[in-house]
């Protein structure tokens, strides 16, 4: 079953504080909620299904149940792959419209991860055999960083090209965390973290959160708001497989990727702007390869003097400042992917990063850790 066309994003909302003492996980959920309730037109009462990751405390039962959904909902989901469950439930959300279980899904984050103590994740499988190492997200990263430079030459001022055009898009965006534009220099010699990343190399830590509404086309015609249409979307997950095989310069975006671009019937050429996962710059990097705007091992030389800068470089990226200097809500920076590529597909992105005839828009997500194992999910998006 295709669900080329056949779903749209009708609403979406970002919330527009980094930082938020004075309000709890459920007031945001419900805030972010209800602003993309109104950005499309619809009401509470129409919606009828929920779709959530990990972040909504007590999952879909209690937060349907705050938002006072629990008698009007005909479908829910509450996949979870981490940060890129939002990028996920694009194509979980759209299964269900085209299937018939809902007609207006609702999809919501939220998070307060710099004011509100951590929630202790529940141990997987693999904690007796990985957890004695400590390992953390920047040590993880560093892995791949250092083994994509040994592999291919990748250098560290390559990776700060990815956060000079972050950066650079940051400076228009008025709720972006980091707003100042930086340098390649500025970026190789801040604080190192892991070997070889450095502070400036890493995403930001936010609170706030997200949500978008997605329903059938009639309804979306109906709202008298730019259509955004789904083409395709696709997921695949990456582990270490017993340890066999375990390639670290490789994402599961390089069997996602390709998938969604073959169901939505467009390539890599046809993409005008990408909303790439940014956790780290070598994220990035490696998806760019992985998608297939660049051959592996080249992505160095691909993002390199200014080339994911808008109305610079070949493919503009995370014209909202993305992960990296605007917002990683919760740790969770898919939802704002999201939220950007339908605004650059709308043409309301600020008019010095909207991308000319922005007509179909890469999404993706990157959930768990890179060199261990991670949910991959993409999306392709299309203006009506």
């Amino acid at each position: 079953m295709s669900i080329k066309r056949k779903a749209c994003i009708a609403g979406i909302y970002e919330y527009p504080l980094r930082k938020c003492p004075d309000q709890s996980i459920w007031q945001l959920h419900a805030a972010v909620a209800d602003g993309a309730l109104k950005d499309a037109g619809l009401s509470w009462e129409d919606v009828d299904g929920y779709f959530c990751g990990g972040d909504a405390p007590g999952g879909a039962m209690a937060m349907a149940d705050y938002l006072g959904l629990t008698n009007q909902l005909t479908h829910y989901d509450t996949t979870d792959t981490g940060g890129s469950s939002y990028v996920m439930h694009v194509g979980k959300m759209a299964e269900a419209i085209v299937m018939g279980k809902c007609k207006v899904a609702l999809c919501t984050l939220a998070g307060k991860p710099r004011t509100a103590p951590p929630t202790p994740r529940v141990p997987g499988a693999e904690q007796g055999f990985e957890g004695g190492y400590n390992g953390t997200p920047p040590n993880l990263y560093a892995l791949a960083a250092r083994r994509h430079m040994h592999e291919y030459g990748t250098t560290s001022e390559q990776l700060a090209w990815i956060k000079v055009a972050a950066s650079t898009h940051a400076q228009y965006n008025p709720h972006a965390m980091l707003q100042d534009v930086v340098t390649v220099e500025d970026v190789v010699t801040s604080s190192m973290l892991a070997d070889p990343l450095h502070m400036f190399d890493c995403c930001v830590v936010s609170e706030g959160g997200g949500a978008f509404i997605m329903t059938t086309p009639e309804i979306a015609k109906s709202l008298g708001k730019p259509i955004v249409n789904v083409l395709s979307a696709a997921q695949f997950l990456k582990g270490q497989a017993g340890g066999h095989g375990m390639d670290l310069t490789t994402s599961g975006l390089a069997v996602s990727g390709p998938k969604a671009l073959e169901l939505a019937g467009v390539t890599v050429d046809d993409i005008k702007y990408a909303s790439i996962y940014d956790s780290f710059t070598i994220t990035v990097l490696m998806q760019l390869e992985d998608m297939g705007f660049c051959k592996k091992g080249e992505g160095g030389k691909f993002v390199q003097d200014g080339n994911l800068i808008s109305g610079q470089g070949r493919l503009p990226f995370n014209t909202d400042g993305g992960g990296l200097c605007n917002n990683h809500p919760v740790n969770r920076g898919g939802m704002t992917k999201v939220l950007e590529a339908v605004r650059q597909l709308r043409g309301e992105a600020h008019e010095k990063v909207q991308v000319p005839n922005c007509d179909i828009a890469l999404v993706t997500g990157i959930g768990g850790t890179l060199t261990v194992r991670h949910g991959s999910a993409a999306a392709i998006l299309e203006r009506g």
